[in-house]
């Protein structure tokens, strides 16, 4: 934006009027300043994909939650006045409300809290299973399509019916967390790209077979559209971290990927982000926090 010269307040009386207006309608015209990064307490809930396991520095062995892991990052960028980060490997919506082998994750909202980040769905859907089960099916048949076979069988498609039966998980999450800390700001975030966003992937250094990669991918895009539009439903913000990682998936190279893929090259789980997608998913959610 180009401002005018003060200088020209000094010649005429009628150009110190223009310059007045002018002024009105630049200052009219600007945007709203950008919300802030909420800078009170912060409380992380989610699955893996949130606690980073076996990326360095582990910090609670059971959950396999790492130091670097993205609600980290963001914590210290957004000088959090306190942090809270109870996302645990293996945690589906359940864990959140109600607990499992470790306490109900809501536990740690208060009402206090300013800002919650909430990464979950992808275990309710049968994440692991999903993997373990199409990596065995290419074996057999690496250039078709066995894995959308099994799970289409008989015509109804048995993994977006679980991801439409998730969507009222999410949606009690949420409530949960409104009701726990009503003035806080809630962020869903959604998932990075695993597979590549276009062609058929990369057997057998990611053993999924070639026909099954866009149906696979499929899936993943179908879970954070129903996460996007059960956050907007709930007063919640979506944070995208898809799209960011395109070209970062576990086919690229080990210096770009995000996500690894079976046999890790970074230090990382098998199919989770390693310390690069951690980054690049805290400044997803950052610049979304800063819109």
């Amino acid at each position: 934006m180009i401002r005018p010269r003060l200088t020209l307040a000094r010649t005429t009386a009628r150009a110190v009027a223009l310059v007045a207006a002018t002024a009105g309608v630049l200052l009219a015209a600007a945007p709203p300043a950008s919300a802030a990064v909420p800078s009170g307490k912060y409380v992380a809930l989610g699955d893996s994909y949130t606690a980073g396991p076996l990326i360095p520095t582990q910090v609670d062995l059971n959950c396999l939650r790492s130091s670097r892991n993205y609600p980290s990052l963001i914590a210290a960028s957004a000088g959090s006045s306190s942090f809270v980060d109870v996302s645990c490997s293996g945690a589906t919506t359940a864990d959140i409300l109600t607990g499992g082998s470790t306490p109900a994750q809501i536990s740690a909202v208060t009402s206090n809290t300013a800002l919650v980040t909430v990464e979950i769905g992808g275990n309710d859907i049968g994440f692991s299973s999903i993997i373990t089960t199409c990596a065995q099916d290419s074996l057999s048949s690496p250039l078709g399509s066995p894995c959308k076979n099994r799970y289409t069988a008989g015509g109804t498609d048995q993994l977006r019916a679980r991801i439409d039966a998730t969507a009222p998980k999410i949606t009690a999450v949420l409530q949960a967390v409104h009701a726990a800390a009503p003035s806080a700001r809630v962020v869903v975030i959604g998932y990075p790209a695993i597979l590549p966003d276009s062609g058929y992937g990369c057997w057998p250094v990611v053993p999924i077979a070639f026909q099954d990669v866009p149906y696979l991918r499929g899936i993943e895009k179908a879970l954070n559209s129903m996460l996007a539009s059960t956050a907007a439903a709930n007063n919640a913000t979506y944070a995208d971290v898809y799209t960011p990682s395109i070209g970062r998936d576990a086919c690229s190279s080990s210096g770009t990927r995000w996500v690894e893929g079976l046999i890790p090259a970074n230090a990382a789980a098998p199919f989770h982000p390693n310390a690069t997608g951690e980054q690049g998913m805290a400044t997803a959610v950052l610049a979304k926090l800063n819109s």
